[in-house]
């Protein structure tokens, strides 16, 4: 039997704690809310059903809110507006096997020229003093395809192995699946406590353990950032006043980062005792939408929402949880437990069609540059998941021995522990000495794997030593920058190279061709790094401009033969000379093709 509903929430109280984790069949009976009049019914059907033993999960859409206020501005709904299934007992969670029968192809994205529109519209009504923050969002669409059975439910855990904790749930409501991994707590209440966990402020992760710090205090430290926060914050401070015991909301905890795959995130604890009395529907009616996800103040933000964002938002922005009975001798309002996630990092599937929302907080500081590059941050999560993928290493292996071994399977183990893949590093070494029993001869390119399920393999390809007095390789500027640049498909080795394929040359007699970045500084080739000779010194491009810490790259930075220097395309009359950089050739002397730097520069601008 396959899952109706999958639930696995951190406990947000103490995230030491046993995870809810639960699966659930088939339910007994389904709520359903269709127009604004049934919404707070449902709810209470729900917290009904609760206080007799059953657990119920579901959710309500974004467009339910103005059945809690009329001010609420939203578009038409595309689907029921609350659903819940009830269930007589909580299963299980189900072992699930790693699977790559299933993949989405991504055919719409949020278009540059219509978010830059939004961000100028959002700006003057800022400085007109309408409001302080508006979180913009856009829907992504794409097609699900693959072989799996169950297509939706092995998407579900191959989103929960790129975003894993959290507050994660699997919905489904029969025409749709919720396929939900969202890492911010909407409201846990329990024992008459209410504790809300608004998530705003974000920063990318680092390319390294010191970027990666420095990442998360610029994020804890940023005047920005942290205004940002301290707007939500007052927000959901007035709203839990309004189903609040008098004097008892309290802010315990401010600006603590979470470091998720992608990117660190900021939030901040507020918590309330309800008042004697308080329904599940009297905390939706304070508490919803979460002012995380509109902005402030709350009304004229969904205003600016309704007039920017052309279609309904659904369950996207709404609200993902559990209802269930109160643990034994918990004491409590009508002695149940809820909590609801905020359901971003969120998708929607429906047969064949996929789609997921992004978006981010715009206040008077924001600039169109930086939140278009956090889409694309708060992205991975999902382009993760959509496409199977092997970890790979690339090394030489010279009459039997193969070069800087333990390099390679040190980059490995890093690659396997950011992206939750198993490693055994003397599997690794095993296969590896059983490949040089069989090749003791000769020079060799080695391809090893590391599949999402932990198992490793290796090939051989016999490649042709470069002579030592070759002629340099020549290499060409890419007219475009790479915009994935500072993505992780970038930073660690993976099968998944269409964005270097986009750059392969197709010019006879060219090598290989040298990237740069959107802020227009050069990173690397689409194969390996390089060095350039630059005021009488051989650098390297650090990599916090996006590019893969190389085994070549990294023995010449040891060695001292190279440093690191940020270069960028305008630079390139100063460039003495080029070198391509990796371990497999190791150190190669190329040299640049171009006919007009003018015209490159020109495109650097046209670019940035």
């Amino acid at each position: 039997m396959h899952p109706t509903a999958l639930i696995d929430f951190t406990d947000p109280h103490n995230s030491a704690a046993p995870r809810l984790r639960h699966a659930f069949g088939t339910p007994r009976e389904v709520l359903v809310a269709h127009t604004l009049a049934e919404v707070v019914p449902v709810l209470d059907a729900v917290q009904a059903a609760a206080e007799q033993g059953a657990w119920c999960v579901g959710s309500v859409r974004y467009e339910a809110a103005p059945a809690f206020d009329a001010a609420l501005v939203v578009h038409t709904p595309d689907g029921p507006l609350a659903w819940f299934a009830v269930y007589d007992e909580a299963l299980p969670w189900p072992e699930a096997n790693v699977t790559e029968a299933v993949q989405v192809d991504w055919h719409t994205l949020p278009s540059r020229p219509a978010f830059d529109a939004a961000m100028d519209s959002l700006h003057r009504a800022i400085a007109d003093g309408e409001l302080y923050q508006v979180n913009l969002t856009a829907p992504m669409y794409g097609s699900l395809s693959g072989t799996s059975t169950t297509p939706a439910l092995d998407l579900f855990h191959a989103l929960q192995r790129a975003q894993p904790g959290g507050y994660a749930a699997f919905v489904d409501t029969g025409d749709t699946q919720l396929l939900s991994v969202s890492p911010e707590l909407f409201f846990d209440w329990r024992g008459g406590q209410i504790l809300a966990r608004p998530m705003k402020g974000t920063a990318p992760r680092g390319v390294n353990p010191a970027d990666d710090a420095a990442q998360a205090q610029a994020l804890r430290t940023s005047p920005k950032e942290r205004a940002e926060n301290v707007m939500i914050v007052d927000l959901l401070r007035n709203d839990l006043s309004r189903v609040a015991e008098p004097f008892s909301v309290q802010v315990p905890r401010l600006f603590h980062t979470e470091a998720l795959p992608s990117v660190w995130q900021m939030t901040s604890d507020v918590v309330a005792r309800s008042r004697s009395g308080s329904s599940l529907a009297d905390l939706f009616a304070a508490l919803f939408p979460c002012g995380s996800v509109t902005g402030a103040p709350k009304v004229r933000a969904m205003q600016m929402i309704h007039q920017l964002e052309p279609q309904a938002r659904g369950v996207y922005c709404g609200a993902i949880g559990v209802v269930r009975p109160a643990a034994p001798g918990e004491q409590g309002e009508k002695f149940v437990r809820a909590t609801f996630n905020v359901p971003i990092r969120t998708v929607a599937v429906e047969g064949s069609q996929v789609r997921c929302g992004i978006g981010s907080g715009i206040t008077a500081d924001a600039t169109a540059p930086a939140e278009w590059q956090e889409w694309l941050h708060k992205r991975a999560f999902v382009e993760r998941a959509s496409k199977p993928f092997d970890l790979l290493e690339t090394l030489a292996m010279d009459g039997g021995q193969l070069r800087h071994a333990a390099d390679h399977l040190q980059r490995l183990a890093a690659a396997a522990a950011h992206f939750a893949y198993p490693f055994n590093t003397g599997e690794a070494q095993q296969h590896l000495a059983q490949l040089v029993q069989s090749h003791p001869h000769g020079l060799w390119r080695v391809r090893l794997l590391l599949a999402a399920q932990g198992t490793f393999s290796v090939q051989a390809f016999a490649m042709e030593a470069t002579p030592p007095c070759a002629p340099p390789v020549r290499l060409q500027l890419a007219s475009t920058p790479l915009a994935e640049a500072h993505g992780e498909f970038v930073r660690f080795k993976t099968t998944r190279r269409a964005h270097y394929d986009a750059f392969t040359p197709t010019t006879p007699g060219v090598f290989d061709t040298v990237l740069w970045n959107p802020e227009g500084e050069i990173t690397e080739c689409t194969r390996g790094n390089m060095a350039l000779l630059l005021d009488g010194r051989w650098v390297t491009p650090p990599l916090t401009c996006g590019l893969l810490s190389g085994i070549g790259r990294t023995l010449a930075l040891r060695e001292g033969r190279v440093t690191e220097a940020v270069v960028r395309v305008e630079d390139m009359a100063r460039v003495q000379g080029w070198a391509f950089v990796n371990s497999l050739r190791g150190w190669v002397a190329a040299e640049l093709v171009y006919t007009d730097l003018l015209l490159k520069r020109e495109l650097i601008m046209k670019h940035q």
